[in-house]
């Protein structure tokens, strides 16, 4: 089921410039909010296939897309060992994650615990940059409710990142529990039922 919302974004992707009586100053800003922000919710995780079929599809197509994965790991990827594939699309895994270990090894030592944490973080703070640079024309971040729940990454920053991004496409954000202030911020509401 696809809801949604009819937001308006008549401000959108404009160019607003300020020019003074004696045209001697010219002030510009471009408005921040220009894609949509979607989000994909399913009951279980790894559920979100179709989305990497689609962003493989948009990167064919000429669109620069970036696909993180924050909660997955296994390939030891991280920033530095991003792939590239289609020449267009960068897909990047955390550098450490809950998955490589055993759920008994993380318990019994907090490093390999703090240390996953800081892989994600790493990656997000990385996404941040991504956001507010408009380089890509769609960015996903898949599981990134998961690291909310978990208390890995902020839920205000990410309300903060996504009030101020730049994009010329769509953020897709996916998870098993949403958030409802960011189902209030969708402008698109994807349920993927198994």
């Amino acid at each position: 089921m696809a809801l949604s919302s009819l937001k308006s974004y008549s401000t959108s992707n404009h160019q607003v410039i300020n020019i003074n009586k004696n045209n001697e100053e010219f002030k510009s800003r471009r408005e921040n909010q220009s894609g949509q922000i979607q989000i994909y919710q399913s009951s279980y995780r790894g559920s979100y296939s179709s989305i990497i079929r689609d962003s493989l599809r948009n990167a064919a197509l000429g669109r620069k897309v970036l696909l993180v994965q924050l909660m997955k790991g296994g390939v030891k990827q991280g920033i530095i060992n991003a792939q590239k594939l289609c020449g267009n699309l960068t897909w990047i895994r955390s550098s450490n994650s809950y998955d490589q270990y055993e759920p008994e090894n993380i318990a019994n030592n907090k490093n390999i615990e703090k240390s996953i944490n800081n892989s994600i973080n790493e990656l997000w703070d990385f996404c941040k940059k991504e956001l507010l640079s408009g380089e890509y024309d769609q960015i996903i971040l898949d599981e990134i409710f998961l690291a909310i729940e978990m208390n890995i990454i902020s839920k205000d920053d990410l309300i903060s990142t996504l009030e101020n991004r730049f994009i010329a496409g769509d953020v897709i954000l996916t998870g098993t529990s949403i958030p409802k202030t960011f189902l209030l911020m969708a402008d698109q509401i994807t349920e993927i039922r198994s």
